[in-house]
Order: C-alpha cells, then structure tokens, then sequence
C-alpha cells in the first residue's frame, strides 16, 4: 500500500536536505569552499549544464529573473546571467565622458547575500578624442581599486567608436562593488596643458557588464532578515509575491498592506512590487505566506499549529534554494500583531522561527514627519538629509558636484514667500591664488548663488590642525533660496570650481608649467535649511501629488488617517493593486503605514474623518457624481473631454476652459487603467483617490506608471488614463483646497491668481480711498468755514 507523504513530514524524517549556512566570504570576496570558474581558477565550474536553472535580467526597469528549470534537491546550484547596461547604472545620462581635469568615471553594483558571481565580462563602448596620441594614451579599468585591465589606445580607433572586452576574476568581487575608469591621456609630448580640451574620452551607454551568478544555500535563519526576501545589494527593483491560501479577507488584506509598506521603506527609490498569488508558490523567488490555524495554503497543511502570531523562515518544497517568510497566527489579529512586530522589531529577529509577544505604540505620529520629508516645524541640518556616506565631501583636480535631495510635502504654501534661508558651512583646499575659484549653488538645475575660495592668509604663522582636515578654510554663507523654484522632488547641487594654471613658452622653447594638485571640498553637516514657519494649503485634486510623495495619505506618515476601500472578494490584481499603492507611499514616506485602516464597506467612508483610497471600483452611488471624470469598467468606458486643456500642470485654466465640453464612450478590448482623484463627499478637507483597471494586464500598466519616474511625470490633474501607450492626464471638474490660510491670505491668493478681480479689487480700493479723502477735505472744509463764522 502507497502512502503519500507530505514535504513537511519528509522534511522531518530527513528525507528532504535542510539548507546550509551560507560560506563565508574571504578578504577578496569570494565565498570559500566554492570552486573558481575557468577563468580564475584555469578549470570549469562544478556546474551541471544540463540541469542549471538559468535566467537572464533585462535592463529595463523592473525586469524579473525567470528560471527555466526549477532546481530540486540535490541538483546543481541554479544560475543567472544579468546584464548591468551603463543606462541604468552609470550617472546620468547614461554615458560619460573622462577628462583632462576629470579622468576618473565609475559605475557601482551590489551581489546579492544569496547570490556568488562565478564569471564576470566588461564590454566596452568607447569613442577617443582624435587629438590623442595613440599608444601612450590609455584608460585603465579598476575594480575595488585592484587594476584589473588596460585598453591601449591605438592610431585606428582615434575619434571612431571602438569596442573592447575586459575579463574580471570574480574573486575580487564583494558584496558592494565599484568599478572605475581613470585615462591617461596625452596630445603633445611638450608643454601639455591637461585642462586642454582636446583631452577627452567618450563611454558610451550601450556598455555593460554581464555577470554570471550562482545561487548559495542559506540556512533558516532570521537574524539576516529582511535578507534574501530583500537585499540593499541588490539594486533592482523589489519583486516579493505575497501568498494566501485563497481570497484574503480584511484582516490578510490588513496585515499584507502593512508589510507591503515596510519592504517599500526598505526598497527607497528601488521600486516595488508584490505579486500575489493563491495557493501556490511562484517559480526561482522568494514569497511571504500569509496563513492562518484555520485558512492555510495546501503546501502548508501539515505544518503545526501556532499559538502565538509567529514570524518563520523555512526553504520551499523541493527548492532550498528559495526561501519562505511564514506569517503565521490562530487569527487575523494574530498576522496584523506578528506583521506589527516585524515592522517595529525586525532587529530583534533571530533563529528559525519568533515569536511576536506585544507590540504598543508609545508615541503617536505627527502631521507631515516623515522621516523622508524635510523637516517644517525646525530647521533640518544636511546631515539628516545624507542618504550614504561621504555624500558632502568630493575630491580630485576638478572635484565632483555634491548634491542633496530635499522632499517637501506638497501642500507647502510657498506663494509670495520672501525665500527659504539656507545656512552654509563649507571647507576647501586652499587655491594657489586668488583665479577666480568659487563655490556655485544650484537648485533644480537653476543657478542661484556663488561665492569666492579665497586663498588663506596665514600672516607668517604656521598653525597646525588635525590632519584630517589640514589646509582646509572654514567659510559660512547665508544663501534665501526663491521659494517658488521648489517642488515636490528638489536637487540641490554644490560646484566647487578650481580653474588650472599653466605657465608656458620660453625662448628656449622649454615648457614651465605648474602641475595640477588634487583638491578637497567638504559641506559642513551641520548646514541648515529653514522649512519652518509655513502654512499647509494645496489645491486639489492632484494626483502629481499622489504619484510623487503619496498625498494626501502621506500627510501622517503611518497613514493614520487614510481609509482604504477594496472588494469583498477581490482578484489577485485587486489585492496587488492594494500593495503595490501602500508599499510605493512607505517608499516616498520612509515609514510603514501603521496605522492604516482598510474596510470593505462604503458606509464606513461616511463616518469617517480620513481620506480615501479606493482599489478596483467605484461605489455605485457615486459612478453619476459630477466629480468624477473618468470611470473604467470591465469593456466600456467614458470620458469627458475639457474645452480646452493645458499641457502643463502648473498652468492655470480658465473655469470656463475647464468644464466639460464632450463626453465620449468608446468600447475596445486593449486594457486600460486610471487614476481619478476628487473631493471626498463627506468631508470638504479630505480627498479620494481611486485605482482602476479593466484586466489583469491593465493592473499591470498602473503599477508600472506608479513606479517609473518618466510616466510619473505624467500623471496629475483629477485624472489619469494609462494605456500601452503611456500616460494622458486631465484636469477637468471642481477644484478645492486643502489646508488652512487666514482670510487675508486666501484674498489675497484668489487675487494674484485672478489678474481681472485684481484690476477691479484696486479700482476699489482706489475709488474708497479717494472718497475717504474727499470726506476729510469736506470735513476740513466745513470746520474751517465754521471757524471763520465764529470770528
């Protein structure tokens, strides 16, 4: 008699292997006990190419590996190419260009915790300048500061695109990698000046580098956590499928949005999404699986039972390679306490399986603190703002910019404000002379001040500091930045310019030159910028808000008071849907959501004080609201059409301009999804925004328009129609506003931004004031012919 047994019970009786711990990695990165490929080592790697699982990246955003062979126990690791193109990695553009002045260029990238690369090929795109001289001209290919290839610049490539291919021994390869590029260029063989601009050598965007990468068995452990569900090696976008046994209720749908928001945290400007599937696992990645005593996978019916909300790593059927995040819990409430914990207590997990006991907020959030967001109740110092080390310090002959991100809340009212104050500490080598050098401040690619680099005067004393930062000048600066340069999303750029001097030609035909000495340039972490003072008022709907800083959801960080209507019984795409919208604003917050309430039942939205964010459909007592712009339904949908529309968002349309003047319904079977945002109709200062799509592959469409920057752009107004060929927005019906002004302010808005009432509120004022004064003159007069009466 055959007796089927399931993986859990095998698991336990030893007949399925357990993952093992990871190898260490040594001092050059390479995990020891692993076979080098052929390259490094001289023989082939102990890889069964018939069996491998291999998968290969696209360089577009958001591209997924997609195994082909599933690995099972005791088959050959599975491998991966990927593809690094210069387009996603290099600075932007894309592509660039080494200098006389700035001969150094680099690319960066990341291996995974789970991941070994096995083989690693640089090819090369590269036009030189054709003032060059060939063979004692080159560039030379650095990895981890290790020269690892030289590519000598001959007489036939001079200003033509050339090719090159540069091997890597992968044993040098870490876990954060750097791959930099230094030439070494020449035009003459006597009194050359390296800032000539003849010096120069073009890479290109088409090149790449093409990584050959192994799977690693990992051990059941959750003190690596939130590796290898998320890795900060990795810098494509994060894809984690997301499980439940079938249509989640409120409580899975609950507990997955609050974990959906912390990996968006976690990814920053990665991107995000979370696949979600029913009762299955997916192919080569790891999942999270929300399940409960009573509603659980199949592959999960044999496991224990729980009593407390628990938090479990264990390896998928048939698969060590891919790994499980088991939520588990008697109940609903016990999948939101154990998400509780991983999101406020993730530091605390460790060993297969924990235990979450107690989760309690000690201190409720505060409008408009999110840790991404500049500070607006005190001035935030740069320090804050510093996303990796080393970003406010640059070096070289030519030192690079040094650049910040400030992420304001949207609604900050900026109108006829004065400027922003900036307080500047910087320090710098000092310049041979007084040439001209200065620092340049930029905001959003727009100039907005310099200041000189002096030469420090010693007055013939010698002082000496710390060698850290020895010659450098300590200088402050105060700098008001135009408030109404600012946006959601800003740069702020610092340029420390050191012009080169070269002194040449004798009669003797010798060349003197001074020779170029490398520069320091460091902004202080204590500078400040001044947000304080504001008010918050913003005019709605936008949905350029919502696409770029989550408003006005984001207004709590924590999504404190944010409603979230979905379906009784949603689809996999619906309940993605819902993820993808959650887990995108804790990446633009920077902390989960909390506090988040999600229902299923529109009475609800009607006695509550919060925002809504609606998932799938609209409600049907509101499908006929004159606010809503634009409904997608399963095969039809319409749209009202403005008499005339702005190209750009930020360009006021007349109210007139802006009512509908055609309403066409047109039936077709390509997808297509929108973004529509109104005011809420039970609350004048809160907001609605809905997610719809007609299929699956529309669901699709929205997400990826959430999470590119360029059809992001696109997005604003009240409405959003995203189709295959990208992203149509409009901005048609009522407007409001959100966020308080005193009554003088508000005239005064609804003045400067109507110039007619304007025009006509000054006739006003000037025909009162002309009657005032004519009344005094009267009153003047009357008293001095009263006077005259009495004498």
């Amino acid at each position: 008699m055959t007796r089927k047994i399931s993986w859990f019970t095998a698991m336990l009786m030893g007949l399925l292997p357990l993952a093992h711990a990871a190898p260490e990695p040594n001092s050059a990165g390479q995990a020891m006990g692993i076979a080098q490929p052929a390259q490094a080592a001289g023989a082939a790697a102990p890889v069964d190419t018939s069996a491998q699982a291999q998968a290969v990246d696209s360089p577009s955003m958001g591209a997924q590996p997609v195994a082909t062979v599933n690995a099972s126990p005791g088959a050959a690791a599975p491998l991966r190419n990927s593809e690094l193109v210069f387009t996603n990695v290099a600075p932007p553009p894309g592509s660039f260009k080494l200098q006389g002045t700035r001969p150094d260029g680099q690319i960066e990238f990341g291996v995974r915790s789970d991941e070994l690369v096995t083989q690693a090929v640089l090819h090369l795109t590269y036009r030189p300048s054709p003032a060059l001289l060939p063979t004692l001209s080159h560039f030379k290919v650095y990895l981890n500061e290790e020269l690892v290839g030289l590519v000598t610049i001959t007489p036939e490539q001079l200003g033509k695109e050339n090719q090159a291919t540069v091997n890597i021994d992968p044993r040098f390869i870490s876990d954060f990698n750097r791959v930099r590029f230094e030439l070494v260029g020449h035009y003459t063989n006597t009194c050359e000046n390296p800032a000539n601009s003849a010096i120069w050598l073009d890479i290109g965007k088409e090149s790449r580098l093409d990584l050959t990468l192994q799977k690693l068995p990992l051990k059941n452990d959750l003190s690596d956590f939130p590796e290898p569900f998320f890795d900060s090696r990795d810098n494509r976008p994060l894809q984690l499928p997301m499980i439940f046994a079938s249509a989640p209720n409120l409580g899975e749908q609950h507990a997955a949005a609050l974990l959906a928001s912390w990996f968006g945290v976690q990814a920053q400007w990665r991107g995000q999404s979370f696949p979600v599937l029913y009762n299955q696992l997916p192919q080569q990645q790891h999942a999270v699986v929300f399940a409960t005593n009573d509603r659980r996978p199949d592959f999960l019916k044999d496991y224990p039972a729980v009593e407390k909300p628990t938090v479990e790593i264990i390896s998928q059927p048939d698969n060590p390679y891919q790994k499980m995040l088991l939520v588990l819990g008697r109940n609903d409430e016990d999948l939101l306490t154990a998400v509780k914990g991983i999101a406020q207590g993730d530091v605390l997990l460790r060993g297969q399986s924990a235990t979450v006991e107690q989760v309690k907020q000690l201190a409720a959030r505060q409008p408009y603190d999110a840790p991404n967001w500049v500070r607006t109740d005190r001035p935030t110092k740069f320090s804050e703002l510093q996303q990796y080390e080393n970003q406010l310090q640059a070096g070289g002959v030519q030192p690079s910019p040094i650049s910040l991100t400030l992420n304001l809340p949207p609604d900050l009212f900026l109108v006829r404000a004065r400027g922003i104050k900036m307080d500047l500490t910087y320090r710098y080598t000092s310049p041979q002379q007084n040439d001209g050098s200065r620092l340049a401040v930029n905001l959003n690619n727009q100039f907005m001040q310099d200041y000189p680099l002096q030469v420090k005067d010693d007055n013939g004393k010698q002082l000496l500091h710390i060698p850290l930062i020895q010659g450098l000048q300590d200088t402050g600066a105060s700098l008001t930045i135009p408030a109404l340069r600012l946006g959601v999303v800003n740069q702020l750029r610092f340029d420390f310019d050191y012009p080169i001097t070269v002194i040449g030609g004798s009669s003797d035909e010798r060349c003197a030159t001074i020779s170029p000495v490398a520069h320091h340039v460091v902004v202080d972490g204590n500078s400040t910028i001044d947000l304080s003072g504001y008010r918050h008022y913003i005019e709605m709907p936008s949905l350029r808000a919502f696409a770029n800083a989550g408003f006005p959801f984001s207004r709590m960080a924590d999504l404190a008071q944010t409603l979230v209507l979905v379906n009784p019984k949603p689809q996999a795409d619906q309940v993605s849907a819902l993820l993808n919208a959650i887990g995108n604003i804790g990446a633009q917050t920077g902390f989960p959501a909390l506090n988040v309430q999600i229902s299923d039942d529109w009475s609800k939205a009607r006695s509550a004080d919060a925002d809504l964010l609606m998932i799938g459909t609209v409600p049907p007592d509101l499908r006929e609201d004159s606010r809503i712009n634009l409904l997608v339904e399963r095969a039809k949908s319409w749209v009202d059409k403005p008499v005339r529309q702005s190209v750009l968002d930020n360009v006021d349309t007349p109210a007139g301009d802006r009512t509908a003047g055609s309403r066409t319904t047109i039936i077709s079977d390509g997808p297509m999804a929108a973004i529509i945002g109104f005011q809420s109709p039970f609350n004048a200062q809160r907001s609605v925004v809905a997610l719809l799509a007609d299929s699956p592959r529309a669901y699709q469409l929205l997400n990826n328009a959430l999470l590119d920057s360029g059809k992001r752009a696109a997005i604003y107004g009240s409405a959003s129609i995203i189709r295959e060929s990208g992203v149509n927005s409009l901005r048609v019906g009522d407007r409001y506003f959100v966020g308080h002004l005193p009554w003088w302010e508000r005239l005064w808005h609804a003045l400067a931004s109507h110039p007619v009432l304007m025009a006509l509120f000054a006739v006003v004022v000037v025909l009162l004031v002309a009657l005032m004064v004519w009344r005094l003159m009267r009153l003047v007069t009357r008293r001095r012919l009263g006077n005259e009466d009495d004498e």
